[in-house]
């Protein structure tokens, strides 16, 4: 009986495997898609890290409201002559070792801490909103990406069922032509056409390929093989967005957009950051207390013990600090028209926002209203298209029309297809966009 290699059947098993696994295809859907591209994005998680960077200023402008407290030690020699107990200078060395702690919070500062406290939270909500505005970006580029993928898949499987079709037409040619009824003219002419339609199918091939690309990179995937997509029909998607009008959609763009959000609370920073360049102008009131010891040691002196000095020396203070703004050599003036300025330019920018959003919006709508005309224009073009196909192909096969007849009807077929189905995915596609754009 013949040994097994069971090295050899291991490999084999492991290899089958690793073969089954790379060959198992990840199907996404739009969903699936976009949730890959928020994880992988590199733009995301950078503001992000700006998003924990305002966190981080907001709670630490809560933080200066409250008192600060500080320890202090401190060590130092003098040789030659110093000043002794009696405070008479003598040629002598000494040392003295002082310990402290203080602490200090300010009362008043023409409210800056609370203005720069309202300047912090504002930014921090700006932050959030640039955060949606990416991820909302990331999302019509996905949607727009995963609709071209639907695109050329119906695009690719038109030119499959027209190849299939002349194929057929091939079969039944050489019947006819076994029976005397077809010359064989009209099977070259026939194949030549199942030819061009191949290469047809294999340009569709190849713009599917290179659309599953481009949303794998937009998706940022570290692996792009075995890539594909699944989706409800493009109908459904159409019958789940109705066509908005234009001003609906920028009235509830004015209210959820996270650009226009995000404007605003720049405008609120700005004037909270103007308020605190006026409220320099204000005297700032602080309120402090210190408590200090120290030990003190002469040499060629008897001096006290350590411990005694320490409790001998004690000293505690309390004290009010004003401080009152009187020259300043125009650094205030000067940052309060700079606030200014800047203050104007983010409102500059709120306009500019507003005005692009509308145009975009408008834009939209219009060509949302144009791929709907041409859509249903191609509907009716796709049936008439149809009938006179069959029409031809009942000629042909009753030997009263030429095969050139034939593929002319079959070609104007296919290319109504082709238009028809770009014009339901671009209606598709620009509903989506306005469905973005009012949220």
């Amino acid at each position: 009986m013949k040994r097994v290699n069971y090295k050899y059947l291991l490999f084999i098993v492991l290899f089958g495997c690793m073969s089954f696994f790379a060959g198992a295809q990840q199907t996404l859907t739009l969903q699936e898609c976009i949730d890959v591209a928020l994880k992988n994005n590199r733009d995301v998680r950078q503001q992000q890290l700006t998003k924990q960077q305002r966190e981080i200023a907001y709670g630490q402008a809560r933080a200066d409201l409250l008192p600060n407290l500080n320890a202090s030690v401190g060590q130092s020699f003098v040789f030659g002559r110093s000043i002794g107990l009696d405070n008479v200078y003598q040629n002598t060395n000494s040392a003295q070792t002082s310990f402290g702690i203080n602490s200090s919070v300010t009362l008043f500062d023409g409210l800056k801490m609370k203005y720069n406290i309202d300047a912090r939270k504002a930014d921090l909500s700006a932050s959030e909103a640039d955060l949606e505005k990416i991820e909302e970006d990331i999302v019509m580029s996905v949607s727009t990406a995963f609709l071209q993928v639907l695109l050329t898949k119906e695009l690719l499987q038109i030119a499959v069922d027209q190849l299939e079709v002349t194929k057929a037409n091939i079969e039944r040619s050489k019947e006819l032509i076994k029976i005397g009824k077809l010359a064989q003219g009209e099977l070259y002419e026939i194949e030549a056409q199942a030819a061009k339609e191949e290469l047809s199918r294999v340009h569709a091939e190849n713009n599917l390929k290179i659309a599953l690309l481009d949303l794998a990179q937009i998706m940022e995937m570290e692996s792009f093989a075995n890539f594909d997509v699944v989706a409800p029909p493009v109908e459904t998607l159409i019958n789940e967005s109705p066509l908005l009008s234009a001003n609906s959609v920028y009235e509830s763009a004015l209210a959820n957009r996270p650009e226009i959000r995000g404007a605003k609370f720049r405008i609120a920073s700005g004037e909270k950051e103007l308020s605190m360049a006026k409220s320099q102008y204000f005297p700032s009131l602080s309120f402090g207390a210190q408590m200090g010891t120290g030990y003190y040691r002469m040499s060629e002196i008897n001096n006290a013990s350590f411990g005694s000095q320490l409790r001998n020396n004690m000293s505690n203070s309390l004290g009010f600090n004003l401080s009152i703004p009187i020259f300043n050599r125009f650094q205030i003036r000067n940052s309060v028209k700079n606030a200014e300025i800047v203050l104007e330019g983010i409102k500059l920018n709120m306009d500019k926002t507003k005005l692009q959003l509308r145009k975009t919006i408008e834009q939209a709508y219009y060509n949302a209203v144009g791929a709907q005309s041409r859509w249903e224009a191609a509907k009716k073009s796709e049936t008439a298209s149809r009938e006179a196909y069959r029409f031809v192909e009942q000629k042909y096969n009753n030997d009263r029309a030429t095969a050139y007849e034939l593929f002319q009807a079959k070609s104007n077929l296919a290319q109504v297809l082709g238009e028809q189905a770009q014009a339901k995915y671009e209606y598709a596609f620009r509903l989506r966009i306005l469905e973005l754009l009012k949220d």
